[in-house]
């Protein structure tokens, strides 16, 4: 019998390298959610993808940044444990801005000293390589190499698909042999309603970049399954002023209508139905120091 292999690895990096986008694009589906505005992954999402005997589980992790607030210290503390538990690490580089720094960026020389730490393969990612040239991409690589050993690097853009099925099969090659952790249709691991909840947040903050500030997120608070497949969602949009409220919500109703219904779409589809989508916003100022709304986004709860 031919023996099976499964394992994970996590996809770590800078905010806005590419984690989620990559992720995306390696599973075929949306499994977690990508915008403009950084540090938008709060936690650990899993996607899953098979290859052959091969179960690769993929783990986006937030943003690696220095952390200045509870909410930034949980994501941090998240995206290094998700490392250290992983079978191999992919470290995510966005090549057109590290491309451009003289020689090693501070933060990416930060993440680079604690990757050191863990003893664990590593492969280094160059993403975004249509937007660099060729001359360039090596002269990073090499920088890179020097600062710490990788045992593999590869050129990739998450978006156009270049690269990906030699980095997959590299990929695959690292896993541990073992029986796999999920059927091999599924392509994710959060439940639907976390997943609906991630979406409606993404919309926002595509809808309200530059007038939203970072702290606002997003509960499920029902999914109920209709007799005709349909699905009715209640969903709480949390922010912390009454101001805030006020741009979520836009004047005449119009910015969480056309919220609702850019995540209604996205969430139907991810589903497989029609949904039914039902958003309310409300004001909790001090939802960032409740540990409730930390489990609720799959996050410890930083004592301080």
């Amino acid at each position: 019998m031919t023996k099976t292999r499964c394992g994970f690895v996590a996809l770590v990096g800078a905010p806005n390298a590419g984690k989620s986008t990559l992720m995306n694009a390696l599973v075929g589906e949306k499994v977690s959610i990508v915008t403009r505005k950084a540090q938008t992954t709060r936690s650990t999402v899993r996607g899953v993808l098979t290859r052959g005997e091969t179960q690769i589980v993929l783990v986006d992790t937030p943003g690696l940044f220095p952390p200045k607030r509870r909410l930034d210290r949980a994501m941090v503390a998240s995206a290094w444990a998700a490392a250290s538990d992983a079978d191999a690490l992919a470290l995510l580089v966005d090549a057109r801005k590290e491309a451009a720094a003289k020689g090693v960026s501070e933060e990416t020389a930060q993440i680079l000293k604690k990757l050191g730490e863990i003893r664990k393969p590593k492969a280094l990612v160059l993403n975004k390589i249509d937007l660099v040239a060729r001359e360039k991409l090596l002269e990073l690589a090499a920088r890179l190499n020097a600062a710490l050993a990788f045992a593999d690097t590869f050129m990739v853009s998450a978006v156009t698909g270049d690269g990906l099925d030699r980095l997959v099969d590299r990929l695959a090659a690292l896993m541990p042999e073992g029986p796999w952790l999920y059927p091999e249709d599924q392509i994710a691991e959060a439940p639907i309603r976390s997943l609906a909840a991630e979406i409606t947040r993404e919309k926002i903050f595509e809808r309200l970049h530059d007038e939203l500030p970072y702290n606002a997120t997003v509960e499920t608070d029902s999914w109920t399954d209709l007799p005709d497949g349909s699905a009715r969602v209640e969903q709480t949009v949390f922010v912390t002023r009454e101001s805030h409220r006020k741009i979520v919500l836009g004047e005449g109703g119009r910015a969480i209508k056309a919220i609702g219904s850019a995540a209604r779409k996205d969430i139907a589809e991810a589903h497989g139905a029609n949904v039914h989508l039902f958003l309310h916003v409300k004001v909790r100022e001090n939802w960032q120091d409740d540990p409730e709304r930390y489990r609720a986004m799959g996050l410890d709860f930083p004592k301080r």
